[in-house]
């Protein structure tokens, strides 16, 4: 299986003003690794899953996602913010790293929520949040997400 994240889907300093311009940002680091075949199409599904409800899970981390027919196959890209942004997050908090999800929409089962929860599920640890925060490395970064992905994946 191909790793979900590589380092040219990780940004240790993501521009942006808003959530809108982070998740931007990001995906098109996930076009041009050509894992989306139409980057309009793939963005839409993000911005209007957003739409729902915010992505903001609490401890400044947003984890927005898209899964759409415009994606070639599962993909993390990770952005720590060069600001922190407002993203209407359930504690209140700035977000100040974000993780996007590329699903293609016809993924066997919920890929995407396997993804989420074992995300979710490293997160909650504040070595894990700390380690993301301060790493100088994206090649760290990529290979603490593929291991923390590697049970809910295979």
């Amino acid at each position: 299986m191909t790793k979900v994240i590589t380092k040219e889907l990780v940004d240790l300093a993501t521009a942006g003003e808003n959530s809108q311009q982070v998740i931007e940002t990001l995906a098109q680091r996930i076009d041009t690794t050509g894992r989306i075949s139409n980057y309009e199409g793939y963005l839409q599904s993000v911005l209007d899953r957003e739409e729902l409800t915010s992505t903001a899970i609490g401890f400044g981390i947003a984890i927005p996602h898209g899964k759409s027919p415009h994606v070639k196959e599962c993909t993390v890209a990770f952005g720590r913010l060069s600001q922190p942004v407002d993203w209407n997050s359930l504690d209140g908090k700035e977000v100040e790293m974000a993780f996007l999800l590329a699903v293609p929409e016809e993924c066997a089962g919920d890929e995407h929520l396997k993804i989420i929860a074992g995300l979710s599920r490293k997160l909650v640890h504040e070595d894990f949040r700390e380690m993301l925060r301060t790493s100088a490395s994206e090649e760290e970064i990529v290979q603490v997400i593929n291991d923390s992905l590697a049970t809910v994946l295979n």
